[in-house]
């Protein structure tokens, strides 16, 4: 699959460059999720220059290092003198060297340092702080455990807070760059692929490569590739997420599996977990930024009438299915995991295709707030998607149907009514029914 998207995140990235080429060094931080498409945007924004990359895997320092003096001569064309069996004395030889020529080092895996020598950090620190305004090297870090990153560039008592220059997070891709890539290798596609796509993935550009390259980008290819015995997705949330929980991982994988079935509210999450959660929800909020709280559009942030989503479109799509029928898995009954899916299809999606919405709507940066409205004392009173114009007192109300043919007009107007008169007074409000023929 070709490169897409990323023109902002690429632009910057230059402006980096020619500040540590043409003046003194800079170190750039970019983070976000794994298959999230970090390397592939760093190598990109190097294409074509003297660049090294280093991968940060765990194992002994002095052969790793080997390897990092393997790859500086290789890359930038260089002899390294002697031999280096710690990173300190390496780092010391690039900063040194980056006084004499000016060079891309790419350190992907930043935070897998603190499994090979914690005082890495420290080192790096204290050479950064000496030769950086005296060198050219253009430093761009990476890594994949948000909460070791956040902590090593954003905590006071951290040797490294404070000297990166830019960070950059970087997020799934969005809607449009999703249509574009069917478009360009399905052109004869489906709303309902373009869904499933969304539904599947969540726009992480390497589950959507994963697809590209099987060829498999219909609704039902999707299903049966994803369910194969060797597919990446098996174990993909186990490996994506444990890391970054540690020892009570359990507990975790068992809150977002909850919320991913539709468990959404505090109460009931406590209830089925027979124990108080709320220090896990603020954690999976807070710090590992996996959840969020949705409240009714325009409602007081102090309000208690919450409702728990996962933030991430593939690991909600992940616990509901793959966790949830780890089961069938253990057992490999694999064909049994891709009924559940198929049958469960038509709901989740209908499901998804309401964030689907929304996200298309926010990008078309006509509205200041988008959200959903409900009222827990009316029962079943619920608007799928409140928006608020920019212009004041304009807003656009939809419920989204997969098929229009369900969409019943006369109740959802009795909505509409009763939104005007308790929250929209003076509004204009105009009114929709969103299915798949919208998208």
């Amino acid at each position: 699959m070709r490169f897409y998207d990323r023109e902002r995140e690429l632009g910057e990235l230059e402006r980096i460059k020619k500040i540590a080429f043409n003046e003194f060094s800079r170190l750039t931080v970019v983070t976000g999720r794994r298959r999230i498409g970090k390397t592939s945007l760093l190598l990109k924004s190097v294409e074509g220059e003297k660049t090294a990359y280093f991968f940060v895997s765990r194992k002994n320092e002095a052969l790793l290092c080997r390897d990092f003096v393997e790859e500086l001569e290789f890359s930038l064309g260089i002899k390294v003198p002697g031999q280096y069996a710690d990173f300190r004395s390496l780092f010391f030889f690039i900063m040194d060297l980056s006084t004499r020529l000016s060079f891309n080092l790419i350190i992907d895996e930043f935070q897998d340092f603190q499994y090979v020598n914690p005082s890495i950090f420290g080192d790096i620190q204290h050479y950064w702080d000496r030769f950086r305004r005296a060198g050219h090297v253009n430093l761009l870090i990476s890594g994949s455990v948000t909460t070791m990153m956040e902590r090593i560039f954003r905590d006071k008592k951290e040797p490294l807070f404070g000297r990166a220059d830019a960070l950059i997070r970087l997020e799934a891709f969005p809607v449009s760059t999703m249509k574009q890539i069917l478009q360009d290798y399905a052109p004869t596609h489906t709303a309902d692929d373009l869904l499933a796509l969304y539904s599947f993935t969540g726009g992480v550009p390497k589950y959507i490569e994963q697809f590209v390259d099987a060829q498999a980008l219909d609704v039902q290819a999707m299903i049966a590739f994803m369910t194969k015995e060797d597919s990446l997705f098996i174990d993909e949330g186990r490996t994506h997420l444990i890391e970054e929980f540690g020892k009570e991982y359990g507990n975790y994988f068992s809150i977002l599996a909850l919320i991913s079935s539709g468990q959404t509210e505090r109460n009931k999450l406590n209830s089925m977990m027979q124990m108080e959660i709320g220090g896990y929800l603020g954690k999976l909020e807070n710090d590992y930024h996996l959840i969020a709280r949705r409240r009714p559009i325009l409602s007081k942030e102090g309000s208690r009438n919450v409702r728990y989503c996962i933030c991430d479109k593939f690991l909600n799509f992940w616990f509901r299915y793959f966790y949830n029928f780890r089961l069938l898995i253990e057992s490999k009954n694999f064909k049994a995991l891709q009924e559940r899916i198929r049958q469960d299809y038509p709901t989740f999606s209908g499901i998804m295709l309401e964030d689907y919405f929304k996200e298309k709507m926010m990008e078309e940066g006509r509205f200041a707030q988008i959200g959903s409205w409900w009222n827990a004392s009316k029962g079943d009173c619920e608007i799928d998607i409140v928006a608020l114009y920019l212009e004041k007192k304009h807003a656009f109300v939809a419920e989204v149907k997969r098929q229009k043919k369900n969409f019943k007009p006369e109740i959802f107007q009795q909505k509409v009514d009763y939104l005007r008169h308790s929250l929209l007074h003076g509004y204009t409000i105009d009114a929709a029914c969103l299915s798949l023929e919208d998208m």
